[in-house]
């Protein structure tokens, strides 16, 4: 991907994780002090579990996005490009398996 599409997926994940990071401020803001339970049992919700994994795959496609064309314009020599985008693309599977198995963690502890 690039060109335009990466444009326009760069600014419609920002505007996700944007909105996702409001819409938590907000609840943060006027939950009047909740506790680590209160948190735990909000954030247990399937609306808000999903609206999570949204966020999980918005963020990890907008780094994706944005180092990957950062290391194509600066990094000239192939064999170093692509080193870096192996390990770039390494480190964003890993932090996705493992945002997914907090997420299925979360999940499994709704009975």
């Amino acid at each position: 991907m690039s060109g335009m599409g990466a444009w326009l997926w760069q600014r419609l994940t920002a505007l996700y994780l944007g909105l996702y990071i409001l819409v938590l401020l907000l609840v943060l803001v006027f939950s009047g002090g909740a506790d680590a339970a209160q948190w735990q049992g909000w954030m247990r919700q399937p609306l808000v579990l999903l609206a999570t994994a949204l966020f999980l795959g918005a963020w990890l496609w907008h780094a994706w996005i944005g180092l990957r064309d950062v290391v194509v314009d600066y990094i000239h020599p192939f064999a170093a490009r692509l080193t870096v985008l192996i390990a770039v693309a390494a480190f964003l599977l890993t932090c996705g398996v493992w945002g997914i198995y907090i997420l299925i963690q979360a999940a499994s502890s709704w009975a």
